[in-house]
């Protein structure tokens, strides 16, 4: 786990070994998501580079009535 301090601007650094994993670039855009008391950020990706990223998830679950 990794510790960031939040600066007088409200700014956090992302420490390099998780920008590196998560294959982070400057200017790049991230949603910030609030749950309960704690923040996710979550990298905006191109649409192109979703492709696949689905491939092999068990499409056989039951389904609600209005989603048939």
């Amino acid at each position: 786990m990794h510790r960031v301090t939040i600066s007088p601007k409200f700014q956090v650094v992302i420490p390099q070994q998780i920008r590196q994993a998560m294959k982070l670039f400057p200017g790049q855009k991230v949603q910030v998501i609030m749950y309960g008391n704690r923040i996710e950020l979550v990298p905006e990706r191109d649409i192109k580079t979703m492709r696949g990223f689905l491939k092999g998830i068990n499409t056989c679950i039951k389904r609600d009535e209005d989603r048939v």
